[in-house]
């Protein structure tokens, strides 16, 4: 059974917003420091996103002003709100939370996830923004 859920997202024309909800299930990951990935045909996957359980967050210089990351404890869901999408946003995105074991992951920007190891993920949920 799949822990994390995303939902939400789809298609949208360039300038538009989008939010992706990732939910929790049968397990809380509300101590764990979490991440929203992203990855395109033949590249590596890249966080873009980060939040640790404090709330604290940050952001890929790609992203940064345009998306927002967030969580509710109670609800045990994490968030990510897209706004002026454009083009080059489209890509298969991924909600995931740290682990030991995990996939090691090395980010372009200082992540609040400094264990950098994501041991649970999400299925790929497909973003597509069009010209």
């Amino acid at each position: 059974m799949d822990r994390l859920v995303v939902s939400g997202g789809g298609s949208v024309q360039a300038g538009g917003s989008l939010r992706l909800s990732c939910k929790a299930s049968g397990y809380s990951y509300s101590d764990y420091c979490m991440a929203w990935f992203r990855q395109t045909p033949g590249k590596e996957r890249e966080e873009v996103a980060s939040i640790d359980s404090a709330g604290r967050s940050s952001y890929a210089d790609a992203v940064k002003g345009r998306f927002t990351i967030s969580r509710n404890a109670a609800k045990d869901t994490l968030y990510l709100e897209m706004n002026n999408l454009q083009p080059e946003d489209t890509a298969m995105y991924y909600c995931a939370a740290e682990g030991e074991e995990g996939v090691l992951v090395l980010p372009s920007y200082p992540s609040v996830c400094r264990m950098g190891s994501f041991a649970y993920w999400s299925q790929g949920h497909q973003i597509t923004v069009s010209s």
